[in-house]
């Protein structure tokens, strides 16, 4: 009998992924927040928590950045767009790939945990070989997420997204960021090739 895939669960953050639907996805390299950070942080509701995370993050107190490599970069990219051109997994709203996490906006096709398996896992093994460290954790194992409600919703997290190497210092303006919808570049839709 197949597995009931169950919309709702929670570890550290509640997880709401009904299928079909648009939702904001980040995760982050393993080993990026302190072990205790969900423990420690103060604030009550979900969206306060998720800001926090996510400005912790982007102030790159914490190793690993392995995102900064300019060639790990763009295999997570390129990633992300042959998920949605020639896998059939999603519709890509809005991403960007800082240095140590990434945000999808996503229409899901399939199931979101056939779509975490795919964009983790190739880009995990991938980003390894380049780096010289094959085997080793590469993303931490949970994702947040957040099922979006109604179109101004939608824009919102599309500027959230898009602004974020803006908001973090890293550029001026969102189309200069290279790792983002933003940009805007032709992008590829060939299988993004991993290194030997």
């Amino acid at each position: 009998m197949p597995r009931e895939i169950k919309p709702y669960y929670k570890r550290h953050l509640p997880h709401w992924q009904p299928p079909g639907k648009i939702l904001f996805i980040t995760w982050r390299l393993a080993g990026s927040l302190p072990a205790a950070f969900w423990r420690e942080c103060s604030e009550k509701s979900e969206g306060k928590k998720f800001v926090a995370f996510d400005r912790f993050l982007d102030s790159g107190q914490r190793d690993p950045m392995w995102l900064k490599n300019p060639s790990v970069a763009n295999l997570v990219m390129e990633a992300l767009r042959y998920g949605e051109s020639q896998r059939h997994l999603y519709r890509i709203f809005a991403f960007v790939v800082m240095s140590n996490h990434v945000h999808v906006l996503i229409e899901t096709v399939q199931p979101i945990r056939r779509i975490t398996k795919f964009l983790k896992g190739y880009t995990a093994r991938c980003a390894n070989r380049v780096l010289g460290r094959t085997g080793q954790a590469f993303w931490q194992d949970e994702s947040f997420d957040h099922w979006v409600r109604n179109p101004a919703q939608l824009e919102r997290i599309v500027r959230y997204i898009e602004n974020n190497p803006v908001t973090a210092g890293l550029v001026h303006y969102p189309e200069d960021w290279p790792w983002s919808s933003a940009c805007k570049p032709g992008g590829r839709t060939d299988i993004p090739v991993c290194p030997s």
